[in-house]
């Protein structure tokens, strides 16, 4: 695992920018975690009262809700939020290959930012050594991903013009 994150920029987001965070239920006790760092560092970020909450079951469903989000076009991004651990079955494989693929395709679909804070991990010590700091915190590090796209996105509209 690569501890070899990018440095922040220094970013400063337009009063309007509004964050979308959809967090599945699953594995609750893990995503909720990653849903409070990301929830906190967005705060730190100034979106205190702009940023939106929503839950649904597990991550399979991460890319529905994620679409629904951004085709209101009230978010500047969607940070997807969940844990998928390896069992016995090949079930992993399809959650997680899946939800990774949806995610993308919301994304490319919307031209809205769609964050991937989806843990994939084989136990779940992996999953919580990403939510305590051992190896970052996979929540805290979506919500920057977040507002890094967002001052992206306004930074290619402004030089086109």
């Amino acid at each position: 695992m690569s501890t070899n994150f990018p440095l922040r920029p220094q970013i400063v987001l337009s009063p309007g920018a509004r964050v979308a965070v959809i967090a599945a239920r699953f594995n609750a006790h893990i995503v909720d975690a990653l849903l409070s760092g990301c929830v906190a560092r967005l705060v730190e970020h100034g979106l205190s009262e702009r940023v939106s909450v929503y839950r649904v079951p597990g991550a399979f469903e991460l890319p529905v809700a994620a679409k629904l989000a951004a085709m209101t076009k009230r978010y500047q991004a969607v940070v997807c939020i969940g844990c998928v651990i390896r069992g016995d079955t090949p079930h992993f494989d399809y959650v997680a290959g899946e939800t990774a693929r949806g995610i993308q395709q919301v994304a490319i679909e919307t031209a809205v930012p769609i964050i991937f804070g989806v843990l994939t991990v084989n136990t779940e010590q992996q999953a919580l050594d990403r939510t305590d700091g051992t190896h970052s915190h996979a929540g805290v590090n979506a919500a920057d991903a977040a507002v890094e796209m967002i001052a992206l996105a306004v930074e290619i509209r402004v030089n086109s013009h």
